[in-house]
């Protein structure tokens, strides 16, 4: 087929823009040929349990999915009778960017609560999760967090322990949808298991399509005491892959060696050269009018910038709006983002916002 996509078109956008990782587009093409049991019967699937137990420990258990969505959907269901709860942060993905799929494929109910960096912590749960016996309220039975979340912020360790305690103690399991939980691994520093097994996390999304998978997220089971059915699950919610070790190859070259370290790593250091740039810029005098919303903590940088502004450098650079009406802009960095695409995209800041 010809190519039909310009190569030098670089944005940031989103990190679903960026392509495959090498290393996983090989571990695609050695899994090929021959055949393979389906429906995870394969050997693929089988190491992935070895890989995924490596990094989480001896009881968890792993469950490849298609999407991240089906990963949140599928993990929320097993953790919940039909007359749960989820307390989430009213940023959280499953709440703004899953199309209502938690409520209307799962038939949950999600409570929110505002949190205005993007972090819940045992206060802001007890503003929802309350009315266990009162038979006209969904009963909160669970806590879902996402690390790194949806405003490019991060739970620290000691965060997590003191959300899956308080949680705990009040008889509700706690989900952390980890799309970019490569992201918070390498900005935390620590093992995967650290802040999410050992700090008391049940049942968790990871993530792979955003930090360079082709396609395919895992459900991995922490704590099997509280998640029900979801070896049935998955195929109700329509996430049961048949020829399943392609999706499981994908995260074995993504945990492999520490690929998804580093690619993350990159990420994220690509992300402090674009606001460590602007705000070089800015202290110098150079540029006004811009200013940042959220710490930048991982591979997202959060601004607020004039009027106008943004549309102009979409003329050349993708990105999103935030919150058009505030002028609240997010620029993602990627794995495949380089120094010179960061130089290239403040260059053009500059320019809008020369002094």
């Amino acid at each position: 087929m010809t190519q039909l996509h310009d190569l030098d078109s670089r944005g940031f956008a989103s990190d679903n823009y960026a392509g495959v990782l090498p290393e996983v587009l090989a571990a695609i093409a050695d899994a090929n040929g021959g055949h393979q049991v389906a429906y995870g019967g394969d050997v693929y699937t089988a190491r992935l349990q070895e890989v995924m137990k490596s990094h989480f420990g001896d009881q968890a258990e792993a469950f490849p999915v298609f999407n991240g969505t089906g990963a949140n959907v599928t993990a929320l269901t097993s953790l919940l009778p039909r007359w749960g709860a989820v307390v989430s942060a009213k940023t959280a993905h499953i709440n703004t960017d899953e199309g209502g799929a938690p409520e209307r494929v799962s038939g949950l109910k999600l409570l929110t609560v505002e949190a205005p960096d993007g972090k819940l912590t045992p206060e802001l749960i007890d503003l929802e999760a309350w009315g266990w016996g009162d038979e006209h309220r969904a009963q909160p039975l669970a806590v879902s967090i996402t690390n790194t979340t949806e405003l490019g912020t991060l739970y620290t360790v000691d965060e997590i322990r003191a959300i899956t305690d308080h949680a705990h103690s009040l008889g509700m399991s706690v989900h952390l949808d980890g799309a970019r939980i490569s992201n918070a691994a390498a900005a935390l520093g620590v093992p995967l298991r650290d802040f999410t097994t050992d700090a008391g996390i049940d049942i968790l999304s990871f993530g792979g399509t955003k930090n360079g998978l082709l396609y395919g997220e895992a459900v991995v089971v922490l704590n099997p005491e509280v998640s029900d059915g979801i070896v049935y699950l998955r195929k109700l919610s329509m996430q049961l892959a048949s020829k399943m070790r392609f999706v499981s190859a994908q995260l074995i070259a993504l945990l492999d060696d520490d690929l998804y370290l580093r690619t993350a790593g990159h990420a994220n250091a690509m992300a402090a050269r674009l606001r460590s740039s602007l705000e070089a810029a800015i202290a110098s005098g150079a540029i006004s009018g811009l200013s940042f919303s959220q710490p930048t903590e991982a591979n997202a940088v959060f601004a607020k910038l004039p009027a106008g502004v943004a549309d102009r450098l979409r003329e050349s650079f993708r990105f999103y709006d935030w919150d058009a009406a505030a002028n609240e802009v997010r620029w993602m960095a990627s794995f495949d983002t380089t120094e010179a695409d960061i130089d290239a995209f403040v260059a053009a800041i500059t320019r809008e916002l020369a002094v």
